[in-house]
């Protein structure tokens, strides 16, 4: 038992001298221009999540390159689920090897440098042209681990920028933060496209910017221009931002002091079995939410029949509803505590979820028939599509505060002097099994040839999450 105190006193010791000392809860908060800048990188890096793998291309993908929409949601569910697999191998050791080191933006800039690569691969994803898929399914993997690194060293320098009292309203004003900019990249990407909308008339077969329609280019264009936007609302945090102070020892002495970390904190981890038991929780609950925002516009697109202009309005009024839930979540998190607020966002979710399952293309709320949209009617004329809409706005309402509740949690939880290494383990449980929901999906999606099957999937890692999260003890926080 001393052997084992010890240990932890000793691995406790080495992430304070990493991070500079003990003060990673700050009495006071950083200058409004390094936490506003922080909450510049969501805003960069939430387009790529908002009109790439959610709204407008992986839609585009799966119906349109793959060409049919079940087929093309089973190979998306497996993309995601590969992506998945190697972040959660990687994420501990990469971000104990950070704490080792001190510094967060020399990884944080790699990983965004790979970002907008894969991002940049997109353009070659058009409909007839297989043998480019390598090339465009490599893109998305390495976008989407690129991505998850990223907000693993991000979320590392949160505790560090606001006091405790507040550090919920900074991570739910982050949240709000990109979905304001996934916002504003939707409205463009609609602009773009479907000129149309705001009274612009190009040439005929043409969308904006001599975009050809017939080839896609304009929902083709959205990964190159995800990396464009990538490069430019990134730089404030790399430029204001403060990082940790390195180490100064050499990179191969940190690695292996990373790894020896890992072990040793694995061992160790029973003795924060609070801790633990929140992270086990999150890593279900995290999944099931991870899975209906991916999945959603596929199956929108699938049942509906929606194109890159109804789907671009969905996104749009579903990030209106996301800016100021996550804000306010923000402020209720310091109010009522963390893990109330995760809760209430897990039920929003889970009805919204349980809303969209009771659809059909021609039946609501299980079994009520409706008429399908008319041929030639306006978009969410039909009565499917606008109960959709409803349930879409609870997704909206949890999603936010769900993320950045969570984000907070683990601060509150984790040892003052331990902050960085438990977001490495928390980063780990978020991508641990986040291959397993889209996996599940996947393989359902094949078997039972049917989209509904996603809705399901999603509310059992919902509820199971839920479930777990009840035995968590979150300390009082004044």
């Amino acid at each position: 038992m001393q052997r084992v105190e010890m240990a932890g006193m000793e691995s406790s010791m080495a992430v304070a001298a990493a991070n500079g000392g003990t003060g990673i809860r700050p009495a006071t908060p950083a200058p409004w221009s390094a936490r506003l800048s922080w909450a510049f990188f969501d805003w960069a890096n939430q387009p790529y999540f908002t009109v790439i793998t959610t709204f407008i291309f992986a839609p585009y993908f799966t119906s349109k390159v793959i060409g049919n929409p079940v087929d093309g949601q089973s190979l998306w569910g497996f993309v995601q689920a590969f992506s998945a697999v190697i972040v959660a191998l990687g994420a501990p050791f990469l971000g104990a090897i950070a704490d080792a080191g001190g510094r967060r933006k020399p990884w944080l800039f790699g990983f965004q440098l790979l970002l907008a690569f894969g991002c940049a691969l997109l353009w070659l994803a058009q409909p007839g042209q297989l043998q480019l898929l390598p090339l465009v399914i490599l893109g998305l993997v390495l976008a989407n681990i690129a991505a998850e690194y990223s907000i693993m060293f991000n979320n590392a320098l949160l505790p560090g920028l606001e006091t405790p009292q507040r550090v919920g309203w900074l991570s739910g004003f982050g949240w709000g933060m990109g979905y304001l900019g996934g916002l504003i990249a939707l409205f463009a990407v609609l602009v773009v496209s479907q000129p149309e909308l705001v009274g612009i008339r190009p040439p005929p077969g043409e969308a904006l910017l001599g975009l050809q329609r017939s080839s896609f280019e304009a929902e083709r264009i959205i990964g190159p221009a995800a990396a464009l936007w990538l490069a430019v609302f990134v730089l404030p945090m790399f430029l204001f931002t403060p990082d940790r102070p390195g180490s100064g020892r050499p990179f191969a002495d940190v690695a292996r002091a990373g790894f020896r970390r890992v072990i040793d904190t694995l061992r160790h981890v029973r003795q924060y079995g609070n801790l633990l038991r929140f992270l086990i929780a999150y890593m279900i609950y995290y999944d099931g939410l991870v899975a209906v925002i991916g999945f959603g516009g596929i199956y929108a697109a699938g049942i509906f029949g929606w194109g890159t202009t109804e789907l671009g309005i969905f996104g749009i009024a579903l990030n209106v509803i996301a800016i100021p839930a996550a804000i306010a979540g923000g402020w209720l998190d310091d109010r009522i505590g963390s893990k109330r607020a995760v809760q209430i966002a897990i039920v929003s979710v889970a009805l919204g979820t349980l809303g969209i399952l009771s659809i059909t293309a021609d039946s609501v709320l299980f079994g009520i028939e409706v008429a399908p949209r008319a041929a030639g009617a306006g978009a969410f004329s039909s009565a499917g599509e606008q109960v959709f809409f409803v349930c879409a706005i609870l997704l909206g309402l949890g999603m936010g505060p769900m993320q950045a509740a969570s984000r907070t949690l683990v601060a509150r939880l984790s040892p003052p002097d331990m902050v960085g290494e438990f977001y490495g383990i928390y980063s780990l449980s978020g991508r641990a099994t986040t291959f397993l929901a889209p996996l599940l999906i996947g393989i359902a999606t094949a078997v039972f040839a049917t989209q509904r099957v996603a809705a399901v999937i999603v509310l059992v890692f919902l509820a199971v999450g839920f479930v777990l999260l009840w035995k968590v003890v979150e300390p009082e926080h004044t």
